[in-house]
């Protein structure tokens, strides 16, 4: 019996955990935001000690504070902030993509293509929200069989705190074309097997994601 309240208690928290996950990143709630622990109880229909977990993860992960005996605060947008984050994912993705390509095998090279695919379909035809998931899961895979877990765990890591940023800049077209035709130009490279030029074209695709992402910070 124990057991299986555990469990439960578990399930929910990992379920409240990637919802507000990604709720912050969509910035349902504002930089510098407190959060209200009632209100959030009301908006996730959920226990409190569950939801105490969640935040705990979240805070620990980066995308909260932890307030003493005060409860927990959106992070606020910073300029200087954005631009480390830019730089280490500019240093570890480049990395993995070298090493994603060396090791790469005809699987990958399968999924890479898939992922393009619905990336680009998506583009046109599909909601915001499942275009975000379908860009993830493109550079997921393209840096998948870099062989290290723990700098995929950081990568990972470091695409939600960019992407906390990206998704709250204003639209702008020009570049994201620019961004779209990258895609394309690193799939490309990757079944090449032209590592070099690979991580080139990727640390450029960050760079500029982060052209976008920096309009955030002056909406605020």
């Amino acid at each position: 019996m124990n057991d299986t309240i555990k469990q439960g208690g578990a399930t929910a928290a990992s379920r409240i955990y990637e919802m507000l996950r990604q709720d912050l990143l969509n910035g349902r709630y504002g930089a510098g935001e407190r959060l209200s622990i009632s209100l959030l109880r009301d908006t996730y229909q959920v226990g409190l000690s569950p939801l105490r977990e969640a935040l705990n993860r979240l805070a620990a992960y980066g995308l909260l504070r932890q307030e003493n005996q005060r409860g927990f605060r959106v992070l606020e947008l910073s300029p200087e902030e954005l631009v480390d984050i830019t730089e280490m994912r500019r240093q570890l993705e480049g990395r993995a993509l070298e090493l994603a390509v060396q090791h790469g095998d005809e699987e990958w090279e399968s999924q890479l293509l898939a992922a393009n695919h619905r990336l680009t379909r998506a583009a046109t035809q599909a909601p915001v929200v499942e275009w975000e998931l379908l860009h993830s899961r493109f550079h997921n895979a393209l840096v998948a069989p870099c062989g290290s877990a723990w700098l995929l765990r950081f990568i990972t890591q470091l695409h939600d705190q960019f992407d906390r940023y990206r998704r709250l800049a204003p639209r702008h077209d020009e570049l994201r074309h620019r961004l779209d035709a990258q895609h394309q130009e690193l799939v490309d490279l990757a079944l090449a097997r032209n590592a070099r030029r690979a991580r080139e074209v990727l640390e450029e695709h960050i760079t500029l994601s982060s052209e976008v992402a920096m309009l955030s910070c002056e909406q605020v």
